[in-house]
C-alpha cells in the first residue's frame, strides 16, 4: 500500500517520541541479585519471651512479645558500644535470618566476632569486635559491611568499612579492599528499605565469601582473602552504639549451621 506524501509525514512525526525514548533507555539494565530460598533446619535462636540465652547490660535491652528490643536515654546510657552477645557458642559458615525496626540512632549485627575480655573497672563488659552488619534508618546506606574494632583493612587500605551498599569486593592478602563488580542498581536496592518500619535482613557465610542480603535483594558480596584480618569463625551479638538515645529491635531471629566446605 502507498502512503501519501502527507500520511508518510503524520506517522514519522508520531513515531518521534517512541525513537526517541528508545535512543535514551540504557542498553541493559542491571540484574538485581535476589536472595535463596531460606533452607530447612533453621532454628530459632530467640524464644520470644525474654533473653534467656543472651548475655548484655540488662538495663538496655528487654523482651516482649516476640521483640528484642535496645534502648538507651538521657537517664540511661551506654559507656561505649555494648553488646546482646548470644550464649550458643561460636558459629563459622552459617545463614541468619531476622527482622529489624529502627528509626534513630545507628546498631548491627555482629558475627564471627570476638568478645572482648573486659578490665574489672569496665562498666561495659559487653564489647565486641568483628564483621558487622550495619542497621540504621538510612536508605542505600543500611546493610553494608563493617569491622567492629578492626584494623585498617577497607578501600583503599584504610578505615574499616569493607564492602558498601550494592558492591562486589575482594579483600587481598594485606587487606586492601577492591571493588569487582556491583549488585544491581543502587537506587532501586535503597528503594525498598522501610524507613522506620520492619525490614529483612539474611546473612550468609561460607568460607571466606560473606553475603548480606535486605528485603530479598543482595546488598554486598565480599570474599576475605587476608588470612590475618579475616574472621572465619565467632560469635553472634547485636549492637547498642554509644551517642545520643536510641531505640533498636530484633525478630524472628533464626540460624542454620553449615558443615565446612558444604
Amino acid at each position: 500500500m502507498r502512503l501519501s506524501f502527507a500520511t508518510a509525514c503524520l506517522v514519522a512525526f508520531s513515531l518521534l517520541p517512541v525513537l526517541a525514548g528508545a535512543a535514551e533507555a540504557p542498553a541493559t539494565q542491571p540484574v538485581q541479585a535476589t536472595v535463596p530460598a531460606e533452607p530447612e533446619g533453621m532454628v530459632k535462636i530467640f524464644n520470644g519471651k525474654d533473653l534467656e540465652g543472651w548475655d548484655g547490660d540488662m538495663r538496655l535491652w528487654s523482651a516482649k512479645e516476640g521483640v528484642i528490643r535496645g534502648e538507651t536515654t538521657k537517664e540511661n546510657p551506654t559507656s561505649g558500644n555494648t553488646f546482646l552477645i548470644w550464649k550458643g557458642g561460636e558459629i563459622a559458615d552459617f545463614e541468619l535470618r531476622l527482622s529489624f525496626r529502627i528509626d534513630h540512632g545507628n546498631s548491627g549485627i555482629q558475627y564471627r566476632s570476638k568478645h572482648v575480655t573486659p578490665k574489672e573497672t569496665d562498666k561495659n563488659k559487653w564489647v565486641v569486635g568483628g564483621y558487622q552488619a550495619e542497621v540504621e534508618n538510612t536508605p542505600g546506606k543500611v546493610g553494608f559491611l563493617y569491622h567492629e574494632r578492626g584494623s585498617n583493612r577497607g578501600y583503599g587500605g584504610k578505615g574499616s568499612f569493607l564492602c558498601k551498599v550494592g558492591d562486589r569486593v575482594e579483600i587481598d592478602e594485606t587487606g586492601n579492599v577492591k571493588s569487582v563488580g556491583t549488585l544491581g542498581d543502587a537506587k532501586a536496592i535503597a528503594a525498598t528499605y522501610k524507613k522506620s518500619g520492619w525490614n529483612d535482613y539474611v546473612i550468609i557465610a561460607r568460607g571466606n565469601h560473606i553475603q548480606h542480603y535486605l528485603n530479598g535483594l543482595a546488598v554486598v558480596d565480599v570474599t576475605d582473602n587476608d588470612p590475618k584480618g579475616r574472621m572465619m569463625s565467632g560469635i553472634l551479638a547485636l549492637q547498642i552504639h554509644a551517642g545520643p538515645p536510641m531505640v533498636v529491635e530484633f525478630k524472628d531471629l533464626r540460624l542454620k549451621k553449615f558443615e565446612a566446605g558444604k
